[in-house]
């Protein structure tokens, strides 16, 4: 007995201890995984331009050259027309000093609020000043004793003689190696993604059949579509991402232009690459123009239309074009691209930036596939992890009837109430009760569900259904008939309270279909209820009836209707009864004369199915 506690501590113990040996693996082995994840991402970007020369039929290794040439050479060009420019403001920039020095005495000129931070300044050093203390009184000291005695520093005349260092100047190879030095590490990377991203693009196919044949021929369909899912998405990110960029780089030189920004080319590139970073490479971008605008330009109208200019084409294009473009390729959530971001900078730095959305999107593609990282795509995607009828029942237990009702009400504004019924109320009772059955809800919170419950379908049934129509116009509720059948429907209680409103949810929507329907709560005897309803031929029997006990209570309560009624017609609403148990409901068919349902929309067919008795 007491092994099992260290066996499941142990075994809590394995998912951790793989995560952090992951993470010291990231972080220790960065010098060659950065390069090679950069690699497989330039593969991603090219390898679509790649398969369409082919297409061309032009060999692989000339398409390749092709394509890595245009690359190389699109980059080149921009970053040779990027250097220039940016040389050029450099140089520029001590003619605007008395530009600059003019808007900084503005600024620090005598106002209300520059008096203030002067006062709290002045206050700040008062508290933060001791007092003066006394000097301390010099103690006199013997003489040390000595056998030799000191031996005084000669001075220069005027002082102390002043040293000072000269330093040699470089020559020539000094000079390229501080020039040169700096860069051999960005192009020693560079050289190194190039080399894998050739390699990639040539031998595509044998790492993905090496990659299948390293997993394993059982999992041959999961990993297929594991990768092609992984490549479809990143690749096509990566293209939206791109255009996105592209578009926004455009719209800022045009923006800049107009503004009368000098080397707006510049910034409009600088924009369209920075904007690769998450969250900062937009801040950075403006962050730019708006210090030469400050210093390049009188006044202030010029740096405020550049903050508006960037404010305005960020808000458009974070909050609409983003999300209608590619918002939904991605995969992830919001917070999930936040913390990868948090979490990729601080292991691999500014490459970890860059790199933090493609490596999340393939982290959760690897969790949809693999039922030992499922949690991966729970945590990063953006797919609700709860169903509707969960979160409600949810919102139920924390004793939120506002935000059940919240619930309901947003699933019926894009469904009818027979789907809110069927997918989120019924589903939620049957929860209830399974938890109720196994002793998991104490009696308060067990009233409070079924009472939120009782109180959100009467709301629900008092609404306008005929108000609630989609974007495009077309009503989502059941049409009207053109005239209500002669057919009544009795619709009793199998059991208990979930049962109740169980059959007063079917009562409403035998309404709204067009048969006069009355609901009645669980009696023992239904017989006598039956006599006082004075039941024609034409009329039928509707029981309701919610698992775990679903199929007892109702088998009950419809030999006793038979009992009473031989000849009237019967349906049995199993609500949320699992169709795979096609036999028992076959069985009860047979046993009881009736017809079974699952679900309310079988309910009203079956009800228009039944034929008129004039």
């Amino acid at each position: 007995m007491a092994r099992k506690p260290a066996i499941a501590a142990g075994s809590n113990m394995i998912p951790m201890a793989a995560f952090v040996i992951a993470v010291a693996v990231l972080y220790f082995a960065r010098q060659i995984l950065i390069p090679f994840a950069l690699a497989l991402l330039c593969a991603f970007l090219l390898s679509p331009a790649v398969k369409r020369l082919e297409s061309w039929y032009i060999p692989r290794i000339a398409a390749i050259v092709l394509v890595m040439i245009a690359a190389c050479g699109a980059l080149g060009g921009l970053g040779w027309v990027v250097t220039d420019q940016l040389v050029q403001i450099i140089n520029d920039l001590p003619e605007y000093r008395e530009n600059i020095d003019h808007k900084m005495a503005a600024i620090r000129a005598p106002g209300s609020l520059t008096k203030l931070a002067k006062n709290v300044q002045d206050l700040g050093k008062e508290l933060t000043t001791s007092p003066p203390s006394q000097p301390p009184v010099a103690t006199p000291r013997k003489p040390a004793r000595s056998a030799r005695a000191a031996t005084p520093v000669p001075l220069d005349a005027n002082g102390p003689l002043k040293v000072e260092v000269i330093e040699p100047q470089p020559n020539a190879l000094q000079s390229l190696r501080n020039f040169v030095g700096p860069l051999l590490g960005p192009l020693e990377t560079a050289g190194i993604v190039i080399v894998f991203t050739l390699f990639m693009l040539i031998d595509r196919e044998d790492l993905r059949n090496r990659l299948l044949s390293l997993i394993g021929q059982r999992q041959l369909h999961r990993t297929t579509k594991a990768l092609d899912d992984a490549a479809q998405r990143v690749s096509r990110f990566l293209l939206m991402q791109f255009l996105v960029n592209t578009g926004f780089g455009t719209l800022v030189a045009l923006g800049l232009y107009l503004i009368g920004v000098q080397s707006f080319i510049l910034w409009g590139v600088m924009a369209l690459f920075l904007r690769f970073l998450p969250y900062v490479g937009v801040t950075v971008a403006g962050l730019l123009p708006l210090v030469l605008a400050l210093a390049t330009t009188e006044g202030w109208r010029s740096p405020v239309l550049v903050l508006v200019l960037f404010l305005v084409l960020e808000l458009v294009t974070g909050n609409f074009v983003e999300p209608m473009v590619y918002g939904a390729h991605t995969g992830l959530s919001s917070l999930a691209i936040l913390a990868a971001v948090v979490f990729w900078t601080a292991i691999w730095g500014p490459a970890g930036l860059i790199l933090s959305t493609p490596l999340t999107v393939c982290l959760s593609v690897l969790g949809r596939y693999s039922p030992h990282l499922q949690f991966l795509d729970v945590l990063l995607g953006d797919e609700p992890v709860l169903s509707m009828d969960a979160l409600f029942y949810q919102r139920l237990l924390a004793l939120d009837h506002h935000e059940a009702l919240l619930v309901a009400e947003n699933f019926l504004k894009e469904n009818s109430l027979t789907s809110l019924y069927d997918q989120v109320i019924l589903g939620a009772l049957a929860m209830a009760e399974q938890d109720r059955h196994a002793g998991q809800m104490e009696p308060r919170r067990e009233e409070f569900v079924l009472q939120s419950i009782r109180e959100i379908v009467t709301e629900l049934a008092e609404t306008d259904p005929d108000a609630r129509k989609s974007n495009r116009g077309r009503v989502l509720l059941e049409p009207e008939p053109a005239q209500r059948q002669e057919i009544r429907v009795f619709c009793f209680t199998a059991h208990d309270a979930a049962d109740e409103i169980a059959a007063s949810m079917i009562a409403q929507v035998a309404e709204r279909a067009g048969f006069p329907a009355l609901a009645f709560p669980f009696v023992e005897s239904p017989a006598e209820l039956i006599e006082g309803l004075a039941p024609q031929p034409g009329d039928l029997v509707c029981i309701s009836s919610i698992p775990p006990l679903a199929l007892t209570h109702a088998r009950r309560m419809a030999e006793q209707i038979r009992e009473a009624l031989p000849q009237i017609p019967l349906v049995i609403g199993l609500w949320c009864y699992p169709t795979t148990s096609s036999r028992t409901l076959l069985a009860l068919q047979e046993t009881t004369n009736s017809t079974v349902v699952t679900s309310l929309a079988a309910a009203v067919t079956q009800f228009k199915a039944t034929p008129v008795t004039p």
